[in-house]
C-alpha cells in the first residue's frame, strides 16, 4: 500500500545519522520536534491574535490553517510511504502515534511533505515575516530548520519529505498575506480559498485532511464573525496575555474532548464519509469558538473596566 520513491543519498544519509544519534539525540530530536505539533501552533496563534496584535493574528491564522489543510491533501496524492517501511537500515525512533503500530499507515500518516516542517515553517516563519527584531528572526529562522532535520533525524521522513515541507511553508507564508491584502472582500477570497481545498474530499482517506478542513471553516467563519460582532482589542498587560493564552488553550483542548464524548471511538477512528464529517464538524466549531465567540470575554472585562472608569472607581488593572 502506498508509493515507493527516493533518493539513495537520502537513505544513507540517514542511516549515517541513525548511527551515531545515541539516546541522548533522540530525545533532543523529539524534544525539538514538538515545535511543529498542535499545541505549538494553537500557542503561537493564539498569543498574536488574542494579545499582541489581531490584524496580523488574522493573517497567521490563514498562514495555518491553509498549512494544516494543503499539506495532508498533497500527502494523500503522493501517498509515499515513511522511510522504514522499505529501508531495514532506519528504524523508527519517534512514531506519529505512539499507541499504534509503527507499520499501520492509517495510524502513522503518509510521509510526503513533512507536516512538522510545513507547520513549523508556517508558524515561525510568519512570526519572521511579520516582526522584524533580528533576535525573533534569527530564533524563527532556526526552529524550523531544527524541526526538519529532527523528522529525519528519528526515520519517520525523507530529507526530500522536510524539504518541500519548507517549501510549502514558504510559499504559504508569502503568498497568504498578500491575496488577504489585495482581496477587496475578505469574505470572497475565504468562500474561494475554502471551496479550492475542498477538492480533497475526492481522494483524501486521512483524518488530517478533515481537521484541516475543520479548522480552516472555523477560522474564516470565527475572523468574519468577530470582525462584525465582536471587535475585541488586544492588551499590552503581561499577565492578561498569559491569561488569554492559557484559558484560550485550555479552552481548545476542552472542547476538542467534550465534542468527541457522544460518539463511539470506533465511529471517530474510522474512514468513513461519517467519521470525517464529524471530525470537520467538530474543529469548526473549536476554531469559530476559539477565533469569534472566545474574545467575548475580552469584551465584557473591557466594558467593566469602563463602566467603573465612569463611575469614579479605580478600573481593575489601572496601576497596571
Amino acid at each position: 500500500m502506498g508509493n515507493v520513491f527516493y533518493f539513495p543519498w537520502e537513505v544513507s544519509l540517514m542511516e549515517a545519522i541513525q548511527a551515531h544519534l545515541g539516546s541522548f539525540g533522540v530525545k533532543l530530536a523529539s524534544i525539538v520536534s514538538m515545535f511543529g505539533e498542535e499545541l505549538v501552533l494553537v500557542a503561537v496563534l493564539g498569543f498574536v491574535y488574542w494579545s499582541l496584535n489581531k490584524n496580523i493574528g488574522r493573517k497567521i491564522g490563514l498562514n495555518i490553517v491553509m498549512g494544516v489543510v494543503w499539506n495532508p491533501l498533497i500527502k494523500n496524492i503522493a501517498c509515499r510511504r515513511r522511510p522504514y517501511f522499505d529501508n531495514p537500515g532506519i528504524k523508527c525512533l519517534k512514531p506519529v502515534d505512539t499507541s499504534a503500530d509503527i507499520y499501520d499507515i492509517k495510524a502513522q500518516g503518509w510521509s510526503f511533505p513533512s507536516g512538522h516542517s510545513t507547520n513549523s515553517t508556517i508558524a515561525f516563519g510568519s512570526l519572521a515575516y511579520f516582526f522584524r527584531n533580528k533576535a525573533v528572526r534569527t530564533i524563527c529562522i532556526l526552529l524550523p530548520l531544527l524541526v526538519g532535520i529532527s523528522r529525519f533525524c528519528v526515520g519517520v521522513h525523507y530529507p526530500s519529505d522536510v524539504i518541500c515541507g519548507w517549501v510549502l511553508g514558504l510559499v504559504i507564508v508569502f503568498v497568504m498575506p498578500w491575496l488577504l491584502d489585495h482581496s477587496k472582500h475578505k469574505a470572497v477570497l475565504y468562500i474561494i480559498i475554502f471551496a479550492v481545498s475542498l477538492v480533497g474530499c475526492f481522494w483524501s482517506r486521512t483524518n488530517d485532511y478533515y481537521t484541516g478542513l475543520g479548522m480552516m471553516a472555523g477560522f474564516f467563519l470565527g475572523d468574519l464573525f468577530e470582525e462584525r460582532f465582536v471587535r475585541f482589542e488586544n492588551t499590552k498587560v503581561w499577565w492578561r496575555m498569559l491569561l488569554r493564552v492559557l484559558i484560550g488553550g485550555a479552552l481548545f483542548f476542552a472542547l476538542n474532548t467534550l465534542l468527541k464524548l457522544p460518539f463511539p471511538h470506533a465511529l471517530l477512528e474510522g474512514e468513513t464519509a461519517a467519521a470525517f464529517i464529524i471530525r470537520a464538524v467538530r474543529y469548526c466549531i473549536v476554531l469559530f469558538v476559539e477565533v469569534g465567540i472566545y474574545p467575548l470575554a475580552f469584551r465584557i472585562l473591557d466594558g467593566k473596566k469602563k463602566k467603573a472608569a465612569q463611575a469614579g472607581a479605580p478600573a481593575e488593572g489601572a496601576a497596571e
